[in-house]
């Protein structure tokens, strides 16, 4: 195109050269002269012009991967408001339900921490009881074999057996064959026994009868039967704790277990021999526990 307008004013120039006069022809170069300047001027506008077009699709272009760049980041950040406005509104709803069971259930946790605190304190009492039971329990029974240390341990026996002391005397120390009659030797034991007892004005205890299996043949009409026997030398016994060594009577219970109640088999003398015996058991104090009890 460029080419063709300048082709045409080249022609349009000869032909002045060939048609005009001088002075038109010096008018028509100052024509072609003004219309070159002219010519060159829009080129040169022609290509600022299309510089600044080129320029302007250029920053037109990063102008939109810039907006677009920009909007996935608007897009980005809109999704996290989203999330934490929702994460904001569970916590808030949660926040709400604490607060109200805090307010309801608040007492309550109180009044249970209060109960914890005094079965805490129930607990030390009664650990506190017990133990001092077991202290007192092991201090009869080391008195107790003190006092008897003189004789056979196969004849009495002193032992704890689930927090109870017992105290077991063969029948041969204290009474004669199938008799409730007490033998010579038999006081001379039982004041170890009661000189123990003495010493510990607050416990309470039982005197129980045991015998074998064998029925007894042509004895005391006064005896009817096994149990009429342990009963018997039950009571013989806490008569002579009673009368011969002043002990309590309210300390004291008589009780006869018959045969029923062995320490080993009685198909054999030895063992019809061990489960004849009179047996002594110091008694719990229950009122201890009792008042503890009712302090929950």
């Amino acid at each position: 195109m460029k080419s063709r307008i300048f082709l045409a004013l080249a022609i349009v120039s000869i032909g002045a050269y060939s048609c005009v006069s001088p002075k038109k022809l010096q008018e028509k170069e100052e024509k072609l002269a003004q219309l070159n300047g002219a010519y060159t001027e829009l080129q040169g506008k022609l290509r600022s012009t299309e510089d600044e077009l080129n320029k302007s699709k250029s920053d037109s272009e990063k102008a939109m991967d810039k907006t677009k760049s920009l909007q996935s980041n608007i897009d980005d950040l809109n999704k996290q408001v989203d999330f934490l406005r929702n994460n904001n509104n569970v916590v808030l709803s949660q926040l709400k339900d604490m607060s109200v069971m805090s307010g309801a259930q608040a007492e309550s946790i109180k009044k249970s921490l209060d109960n914890i605190g005094a079965k805490d304190l129930y607990i030390q009492g009664l650990q506190s009881t017990m133990a001092r039971k077991d202290s007192i329990n092991m201090n009869l029974v080391m008195n107790l074999k003190g006092a008897i240390g003189d004789l056979n341990d196969g004849d009495i026996n002193v032992k704890i057996d689930k927090g109870v002391v017992y105290v077991d005397i063969s029948d041969k120390l204290l009474f004669k064959s199938g008799s409730f009659e007490v033998t010579s030797n038999a006081k001379n034991v039982l004041g170890k026994v009661a000189k123990v007892l003495a010493a510990q004005p607050d416990i309470d205890f039982m005197v129980e009868g045991h015998t074998d299996s064998k029925q007894l043949i042509g004895s005391d009409n006064a005896i009817e039967d096994n149990w009429d026997l342990s009963v018997k030398r039950a009571t013989t016994v806490v008569r002579i704790l009673q009368d011969t060594y002043h002990l309590d009577p309210k300390r004291m219970t008589a009780a006869g277990r018959s045969e029923y109640l062995p320490l080993t088999d009685n198909g054999t003398a030895e063992g019809r021999a061990k489960n004849r015996r009179t047996r002594i058991v110091i008694l719990p104090q229950l009122d201890q526990f009792f008042k503890l009890l009712e302090k929950k």
